[in-house]
């Protein structure tokens, strides 16, 4: 697995509870407090000890950890673009999100991102279907979903349900508003920074 995914780990950790707390899950795990390099690949098993001495130290079941590392992606810029190329409201993003791994491969093209397949949907109900390289996507995917209902303003019951069976996980969206706040706003081009030319 990249890095990528590890380091996103390592900066929520960060970024939510500080460098000791970073250097006492690292520790634990077996890792450097340096910690991953974003390019490079590391196996599976690495993840799954990482995700395990973070639920331990901080003393949280493990779909509650990752659905906060989940809404906490959001917070960089890349990956909200990413999310927000599917749509122009929340509605239409949910709908494509079937295609999020291509659009992951677009960026990096063997970057693991799990599958998410539309299996029904009815009077404002969406449930998907996740699929991924570790147990725990279904949480990450509900996270990621909360927290993009309150990017696009929308009012939504999010619930990371049981397994499906066949390492399938799913997770069910009720949308009860879709226009129930105010858009956080999304434009094609990135914000130039001061000083450019």
């Amino acid at each position: 697995m990249y890095g990528l995914i590890n380091k996103s780990v390592q900066a929520f950790l960060r970024d939510n509870y500080g460098s000791a707390l970073w250097a006492q899950v690292a520790h634990r795990a077996g890792i450097g407090v340096e910690g991953f390099e974003a390019m490079l690949r590391y196996d599976d098993s690495l993840t799954e000890h990482l995700i395990d001495a973070a639920c331990a130290v901080l003393d949280r079941p493990r779909n509650a950890l990752l659905e906060d590392i989940g809404a906490h992606l959001v917070t960089f810029d890349t990956v909200r673009r990413l999310l927000r190329f599917g749509g122009v409201d929340y509605c239409e993003f949910l709908f494509s999100l079937n295609e999020l791994q291509d659009r992951g491969r677009m960026a990096l093209g063997d970057l693991e991102l799990p599958s998410l397949f539309l299996i029904r949907q009815c009077g404002g109900r969406f449930l998907f279907e996740v699929r991924g390289a570790i147990c725990g996507w279904g949480a990450v995917t509900a996270g990621l979903l909360r927290a993009m209902a309150d990017d696009y303003g929308a009012l939504a019951l999010i619930e990371d349900q049981e397994p499906a069976g066949h390492g399938a996980e799913r997770v069910q969206v009720l949308l009860l508003d879709p226009e129930f706040n105010t858009d956080r706003g999304f434009a094609l081009t990135a914000p130039r920074s001061r000083g450019a030319a």
